[in-house]
């Protein structure tokens, strides 16, 4: 069976959130397709699929959005209600083998819409402890993560879906931009200049 004939599973998820994460971290990402056994080619073709099904009908934003990961991962390990401003929501999460200490979340309003999805840390795992520009390292961190660590940040306009950026001061003075794709810290940029 070829890839475009075979389903979409957890493999192929990890290659649609390796794609994005290629503009920014190309080497890391050549890495981890090798883990998971797959050539550039499969990791193009997972990511058109995906976006095939993401652009069609009850993609991201429709009522079959949370529908389609639950096809694509099976279903969660945990779902949490979750309380956005007055309405209850569900968060869903499940495993992802790349990144044992995260797990890939999707929060839902009612009806199935999906709202937001990124890595977050798993429950019980044990945070990094973000002090310093040092620490800011790719891959290490979430959107969560950095913005608890160095409050008070303000949001930045990603610059694509399923990226988004903070700025916020260190403790040395110095003023930093983070990039995350999917939730995971990617690059930091520095103003050198201090405070």
């Amino acid at each position: 069976m070829s890839s475009a004939q075979r389903p979409l599973g957890p493999r192929e998820f990890q290659l649609v959130l390796l794609r994005r994460m290629a503009d920014h971290q190309p080497d890391l990402v050549a890495d981890a397709r090798r883990a998971l056994g797959a050539s550039l080619t499969e990791q193009r073709d997972a990511n058109r699929r995906w976006q095939a099904a993401s652009h069609g009908p009850g993609g991201r934003g429709g009522r079959g959005g949370l529908s389609r990961y639950r096809a694509v991962l099976g279903a969660p390990e945990a779902t949490a209600r979750r309380q956005v401003g007055d309405l209850v929501c569900e968060a869903h999460q499940w495993p992802v083998p790349l990144w044992p200490d995260l797990r890939f979340e999707v929060v839902a309003a009612p009806g199935g819409a999906v709202w937001n999805e990124w890595l977050v840390r798993a429950p019980g795992a044990p945070a990094p402890r973000l002090t310093c520009a040092d620490d800011l390292a790719p891959w290490s961190c979430t959107v969560d993560e950095v913005a608890r660590a160095f409050a008070p940040v303000r949001p930045l306009e990603g610059t694509a879906p399923t990226r988004w950026g903070l700025a916020f001061a260190l403790p040395d003075g110095r003023r930093c931009a983070a990039e995350f794709t999917w939730g995971l810290l990617q690059r930091t940029a520095l103003d050198h200049r201090g405070p």
